[in-house]
């Protein structure tokens, strides 16, 4: 597969096994705690889910192309001219260590539009990683994603 060249990315160093950040990422009982405020499942190769962001009104269909248990994940998710594709890699480093590498790619556009999508989408895993890192290490919700634009923020915008 040839490497994509418009890409979004983000990389952590979880402190837990690599089961455990593997399904935190499949599970929405555990995503929910970190990303999405709902999912209308967990994620299977081949199924379709929902995700949902309650505070923004925001619905979002996910394809789950291919998972390899505790190593990888690929989906397609967005809408349209916002479809992309996105894939985590997990590296178990040590039995309490994993390194978590998301991708993001496939992008819409060009020009300042794609540069846009690239930079909100680093910026948006950045954030997801590090919720991700928080729950899991230490039980912190963090609230990144829905304080990344507060409700008062987004009245004001109306």
């Amino acid at each position: 597969m040839e490497t994509p060249i418009n890409i979004a990315k983000a990389e952590m160093l979880i402190r837990k096994p690599v089961k455990d950040v593997f399904n935190a990422f499949t599970n929405p009982d555990i995503t929910t705690q970190f990303w999405f405020t709902h999912s209308s499942g967990k994620l299977e190769e081949g199924m379709r889910v929902i995700w949902s962001w309650k505070m923004y009104n925001l619905h979002v269909p996910v394809d789950v192309k291919k998972i390899i248990p505790n190593e990888q994940i690929i989906i397609e998710w967005g809408k349209e001219k916002h479809r992309s594709t996105v894939k985590w890699q997990f590296k178990s480093l040590a039995s309490q260590k994993t390194f978590v590498t998301i991708t993001n790619y496939d992008f819409k556009g060009i020009g300042n539009e794609l540069v846009s999508q690239v930079v909100d989408s680093t910026g948006g895993f950045t954030l997801v990683i590090a919720g991700a890192k928080a729950w899991l290490e230490h039980s912190i919700q963090l609230n990144l994603i829905g304080d990344k634009f507060p409700k008062e923020l987004m009245d004001g915008l109306k």
